[in-house]
């Protein structure tokens, strides 16, 4: 049996999950968990052998947490299940330490099969995520956005979609002065000066997708 732990901060979400593994054979859940900083936690109290994991969820980064966990609990696989459909994201989750990359729109079925080779110490991606990667990698690695940070990719990608800095620093529960860092450093990376600007090179460099809530 297959010991799951599944973290996504829409309860909806993780209740369809958990009903998809019920019915499955060979998986049991183990615990769930609604923001990032609570994942770390159950990993050490409940010893899953697999961690479905959203990217997006309040109180910390995604591609930090994998980073972390990969470190602390190397035995534990990581499979992502994301919006995020960027090549960008499969890339850093895959560098990150995550042993397969699923969005939220693949089939109950993929879900099953995909946890299934990750918990037997394989590698999982789709067919559609795969084309995504490889294009990833041949990215050139002096593209300005290379250089950023997980988390100075985060407020970048919330700054393009509309958020303030007070928004911002309210979803990764730091201050409003470290987002404000966060975006200097970010805009003196890429060598930008405006809002607009940030908003015209995420949509040339295809980073964040059509404009849809990530």
């Amino acid at each position: 049996m297959t010991r799951v732990i599944i973290a996504d901060d829409h309860a909806v979400v993780r209740n369809g999950l958990r009903h998809i593994l019920e019915r499955a054979s060979g998986f049991e859940v183990v615990g769930e968990a609604s923001r990032g900083t609570e994942v770390p936690h159950l990993v050490r109290e409940l010893s899953p052998q697999v961690i479905l994991l959203d990217l997006s969820m309040p109180g910390r980064n995604g591609l930090e947490l994998i980073r972390q966990l990969r470190a602390d609990h190397p035995a534990v696989r990581i499979l992502v299940l994301t919006m995020h459909a960027e090549e960008q994201y499969v890339v850093r989750a895959f560098r990150a330490g995550a042993a397969g990359y699923l969005t939220k729109e693949s089939a109950a079925t993929e879900l099953v099969e995909a946890l299934r080779k990750v918990a037997s110490g394989g590698t999982y991606v789709s067919p559609a995520m795969a084309e995504k990667l490889a294009m990833g990698l041949q990215e050139k690695a002096d593209a300005p956005h290379e250089g950023l940070s997980d988390r100075e990719l985060e407020v970048f990608r919330r700054i393009v979609e509309g958020e303030s800095l007070t928004q911002i620093a309210a979803a990764l529960c730091v201050s409003a002065k470290t987002i404000s860092t966060y975006k200097m450093r970010l805009m003196d990376k890429l060598q930008l000066r405006s809002d607009a600007a940030l908003v015209r090179y995420a949509i040339e460099a295809r980073l964040f997708g059509d404009g849809d809530n990530l």
